[in-house]
């Protein structure tokens, strides 16, 4: 019976060790793997300010702590400026809902409009929703706190994540090129191609987010809803965030249009949300991003789709560049091994 040769049995003895290192580091890694995703396409979309920085010989870190900063300060000023607007205005809107200057609370008028198209025997009873409400809010305080430390953590993991990638992905590059068996060629071409795609997929949704933000702005605009070009900011911010999306001002919108008396607009304004403002994401950003990388638009739809479905809101970036990848090997093993 043959022995196998030491060589070998080292051999397998260092592949089994690092499929296994490979496994245990993906469950350390898993809990992050929406930050490190979503951190490494932001960094990719972020490198021109970087390399410009570099180009005026800045140093790397310093380089990459000018460009975090530049992207928060882009991030977090239209935020607390249209979030101190939305309170404001928020409060006219409060002080507007009344019948014909009756003095009537706002909750007051949302129950007899609900009232007034339910059926008979059936009622709603505000005072008893708000009270489920704050004893929910206040048993499930903990849980509460306990999800905004976890949201605030997340946020700092990600400009740091930022951070690191901006400023160490060259080395990173050279290191997986070095590793991978393929040829710089092909290398090249895999990463270049992940770049168009995460490129593609977040100015494609920026995009769209402008679009999704005019046209909810018309509607609301045509439908009489008040201060509609702020609201259409916050609509355009809030499509950005797949499980929000515009509904976070369509539907208040539509009640705030119903509770008021104006049963007409309120239901003009479902009908352009719908089809209108609904339709845009679903038919323009997967054309804008399978017409950049060429990729048909209906399998970046599906992508997207799926991709949501299995991993959730980071599914918009893992679906397209899953396809993408797909598609650069393909092209590779047309070209190098058929």
């Amino acid at each position: 019976m043959q022995t196998m040769q030491p060589k070998t049995i080292e051999k397998y003895f260092f592949f089994g060790l690092m499929f296994a290192t490979l496994v245990f580091a993906f469950f350390i890694f898993q809990p992050f793997w929406i930050v490190l995703v979503l951190g490494a396409s932001l960094s990719i979309v972020l490198y021109p300010v970087y390399l410009w920085l570099k180009k005026i010989r800045l140093p790397n870190a310093f380089a990459a702590f000018i460009t975090l900063l530049f992207f928060f300060i882009v991030l977090c000023i239209p935020f607390l400026s249209i979030g101190s607007l939305v309170f404001k205005q928020s409060q006219n809107l409060y002080h507007s809902v009344v019948n014909n200057g009756i003095e009537i609370s706002f909750l007051d008028s949302i129950e007899n409009k609900i009232n007034q198209v339910l059926p008979e025997g059936v009622s709603f009873n505000t005072k008893d929703t708000v009270s489920t409400v704050i004893s929910y809010l206040t048993k499930n305080m903990t849980t509460i706190f306990n999800t905004t430390v976890t949201a605030l953590f997340s946020f700092i993991l990600l400009l740091l994540t930022i951070f690191y990638f901006l400023k160490d992905g060259e080395s990173w590059k050279k290191i997986f090129l070095r590793l991978s068996p393929l040829s710089n060629t092909d290398d090249e071409k895999i990463l270049d191609k992940l770049s168009q795609t995460i490129n593609s997929v977040m100015k494609g949704y920026l995009f769209i987010a402008l679009v999704q933000g005019i046209a909810m702005g018309i509607g609301l605009t045509i439908f009489q809803v008040p201060n509609s070009a702020l609201w259409a900011v916050v609509a355009g911010i809030a499509s950005i965030v797949p499980p929000m999306g515009t509904a976070v001002v369509s539907v208040p919108a539509i009640i705030f249009l119903y509770t008021t008396g104006h049963v007409g607009l309120s239901i003009g304004l479902t009908i352009w949300a719908i089809l209108m403002v609904g339709t845009i994401d679903n038919l323009l950003n997967p054309y804008i991003v399978g017409h950049k990388i060429n990729i048909p638009p209906f399998l970046i739809l599906f992508a997207v789709l799926g991709g949501i479905s299995l991993l959730g809101p980071i599914g918009i970036l893992v679906g397209p560049l899953t396809i993408s990848l797909l598609y650069t090997l393909t092209e590779i093993y047309r070209n190098e091994f058929k």
